[in-house]
């Protein structure tokens, strides 16, 4: 039965997608509106720039901030769950 319901949900999802894509117009987005003025288009640089180093870069930097900023490592909690304790090999 899970087989038959993953290809009925995955029917649906495609059927779903299907239509938005046929019922959504992008014709309509080479018409011009009343006030429109678009600015110049971006390079294939900038655009790698902008969405993928910059993101990239900014996930790096806040990272690095949490592992040096952390103050959580080597706290001196001494409790029985971290006690090195030696067991005597006398017999």
């Amino acid at each position: 039965m899970d087989k038959k319901n993953a290809l009925r949900a995955g029917a649906l999802a495609a059927g779903t997608t299907l239509m938005m894509l046929l019922m959504s117009s992008p014709a309509l987005a080479l018409t011009r509106d009343d006030g429109d003025d678009p600015g110049t288009g971006l390079s294939v640089v900038e655009t790698l720039g902008l969405y993928v180093v910059a993101p990239l870069a900014l996930f790096a930097l806040i990272a690095g901030l949490v592992m040096v900023l952390d103050k959580s490592h080597k706290k001196k909690d001494v409790t029985s769950s971290n006690l090195q304790i030696k067991a005597d090999t006398q017999a």
